[in-house]
């Protein structure tokens, strides 16, 4: 975007801020001679004293001379009492001093601001000006230090402090910058996102900034926002860079809060091309503007860019209507979304931020960033956090427990009707029914209702039925229902009540495969069990059986012989070799958890289970196993064939 305007809705041009940084005791200094000049040149003005009053006092008479006693001596190194002693820098008696003026040209002294320009300059731009504007915004005790980012402790659940502390920088940098979306595994997503919001030092020679920049990024492209919000956070505004500004200003606004980047944008803020270049930095700085109490400056920004067209007319209203919220000076603003297309994150997050509903024709073509963000944007409509939810609870956003929580908020609210109110009823029935036959039927009747609406690629109704199917007690009557009921345990981690159910499945089955895989205490798989699943397995290419013996060869609960043969009859490839799995078998063999799981995460990025191989789940498994990561690993290996 090309600035034109000048004056009262952008200041001085760029080369006048760059000037004045260096001389503003300059001119300061001119400015007071000039003021001094221009009296001179007017006429003595008339006393409004009292004849007398302004007349000097007469000087006293002088009186006779008296003989003067000669100084006495002080302590060694004094000077004679009597002497005069020239006050000490800084004491009420030293005589005032200027500044030493700046030596300027006349080229700089022309670029200098006029008075009537500096009665227009917001509180903002006179501190950039005249360089008063502070680098941090609290107090030095208050100051965190940078030796440690992130949010879980390893008492809290968080890697080891320093994972990465003596790991070569550029490999770590290239693992970050390499995860550029979605996992294929809910869980592997989970995994992932603990790693990144561990208390981490960075590694040796990394900048912590730029570090942690790059955690809050890989989380970004999750569609974590919350998460990535809290990572920024943990580091003072006063020490971001522009790296971590741009990222976190785009976890504030996938998270619905962009008064949170107020701090980075009134302390540093973008240079000036990049505020051009991103029309989204203007509105944000007026937003900040308002909510700091300068409400006049905001409605001058939002008018100048609403004049100057730098933004879709929508995006402009939303702001002014955000702006608004913060107090005076601000106008009604209505809304249309008739001319609306498309839609974008600073739209997305500002509509739902002041409660301006999304037309849903506008998710029809959407990406899927708007479902991950409206996932956790608590001020969005419970119907739409609904239709949001199954895309971010199967990609492990969303946990089983918030999933629950949703759907009795539907449930609660007597105005949600139509399918979410039947889903909502028939969950409850899943919990409560007396009859264990009838809370199957419930927990089927919601599989169902999900695959039908998201496909048989979905795993959000397993999600939403875990708890529910933990409450069914095993028996061999509901064999039927046995492989649904351990898939939906498994989905939130409930393994000991999915182990519960081992006895009463056939030896082949899916559930039995999923017990073999999830089982916290385990064993070797029977060679009997596996050759009747893969007789049985329908799945594409027998993917659900090479991700079996993949899943059971990394846990170590299948005879090497056996998995010799199983290799020749599916065609496995479990024996090459690549890059990546040898940097996280090394990994492995150093026991670093923080870099196995980051390589975890740049190895299964992907839509879909159909793009992960057996080769690299078989890896996966192995290497977490290898680090004490089991439990992760029997999840991982349990949902591959739940899901492929």
């Amino acid at each position: 975007m090309k600035s034109t305007a000048r004056g009262r809705e952008h200041g001085p041009s760029v080369r006048r801020i760059a000037l004045v940084g260096g001389f503003a005791g300059a001119f300061v200094g001119a400015l007071l001679a000039g003021i001094a000049s221009a009296q001179e040149e007017q006429s003595a003005p008339e006393s409004l004293l009292p004849p007398g009053f302004d007349d000097p006092a007469p000087s006293p008479s002088p009186s006779p001379a008296r003989p003067q006693a000669a100084p006495t001596a002080g302590p060694p190194g004094t000077a004679p009492l009597g002497t005069p002693v020239a006050p000490p820098p800084g004491s009420a008696g030293a005589a005032p001093t200027m500044p030493p003026a700046a030596d300027l040209s006349a080229e700089e002294l022309a670029d200098l601001p006029s008075l009537e320009e500096l009665e227009d300059l917001s509180t903002d731009q006179l501190d950039d000006l005249f360089g008063l504007k502070p680098k941090y915004d609290m107090p030095p005790a208050a100051r965190r230090a940078l030796s440690q980012v992130g949010l879980l402790a390893p008492a809290e659940g968080g890697l080891k402090t320093a994972s990465l502390a003596r790991q070569p920088q550029r490999l770590v940098r290239a693992v970050l910058a390499g995860i550029g979306g979605p996992l294929v595994s809910r869980w592997g997503h989970i995994l992932l996102r603990r790693a990144l919001a561990s208390r981490l030092s960075a590694p040796q020679g990394m900048d912590p900034v730029e570090f942690a920049a790059l955690r809050i990024g890989v989380l970004n492209r999750m569609g974590e926002f919350p998460v990535a919000r809290a990572l920024a956070q943990d580091v003072d505004a006063g020490n971001w860079n522009q790296a971590l500004g741009r990222e976190a200003i785009t976890a504030y606004i996938g998270a619905a809060d962009p008064v949170g980047a107020c701090p980075y944008v009134q302390l540093r803020g973008l240079s000036r091309e990049e505020r051009d270049a991103d029309p989204r930095w203007v509105m944000l700085s007026a937003i900040c503007n308002a909510y700091a109490g300068e409400s006049t400056r905001a409605v001058s920004l939002l008018d100048a860019a609403f004049n100057n067209e730098i933004a879709p007319e929508i995006d402009i209203l939303l702001a002014r209507r955000y702006a608004g919220a913060a107090g005076r000076g601000q106008r009604g603003v209505s809304i249309e979304w008739e001319e609306v297309d498309s839609l974008n994150a600073w739209r997305f997050a500002l509509a739902n931020a002041v409660g301006e509903p999304v037309p849903d024709r506008l998710f029809d073509d959407a990406p899927a960033y708007f479902t991950r963000a409206g996932a956790t944007m608590a001020m969005a409509p419970l119907a739409s956090r609904a239709r949001f939810a199954s895309r971010a609870a199967s990609e492990g956003i969303l946990s089983a427990r918030a999933l629950v929580d949703l759907y009795s908020e539907l449930y609660a609210d007597e105005a949600i009707t139509g399918p979410l109110g039947d889903r909502a009823q028939q969950l409850r029935s899943a919990y409560m029914a007396s009859d264990p036959a009838q809370r199957i039927k419930a927990i089927e009747g919601l599989w169902n209702a999900f695959d039908a609406d998201q496909g048989e690629s979905d795993y959000a109704g397993y999600i939403l039925t875990a708890y529910a199917a933990a409450r069914v007690p095993p028996a061999s009557a509901y064999g039927e229902a046995a492989g649904g009921l351990v898939s939906a345990m498994l989905a939130a981690g409930l393994d000991r009540d999915a182990a519960s159910w081992d006895a009463m499945v056939d030896e082949g089955s899916e559930a039995w495969a999923l017990i073999a895989l999830g089982d916290p205490i385990g064993g070797e798989a029977s060679t009997g069990g596996i050759n009747a699943f893969i007789d049985d397995d329908s799945s594409a290419a027998q993917i659900r059986s090479r991700f079996l013996i993949a899943g059971l060869a990394g846990l170590g609960r299948l005879d090497p012989g056996d998995l010799s043969s199983f290799e020749s009859r599916l065609s496995l490839g479990l024996d090459r070799q690549t890059r990546w799995r040898q940097m996280i078998s090394r990994a492995a063999q150093v026991n670093n958890q923080a870099l196995v799981v980051l390589l975890v995460g740049l190895g299964m990025q992907g839509e879909s289970w159909s793009q992960m191989t057996p080769l690299h789940l078989y890896t996966i498994i192995d290497s977490l196993v290898r680090v004490g990561l089991e439990a992760e690993a029997r999840m991982i290996a349990a949902e591959a064939v739940a899901r492929g």
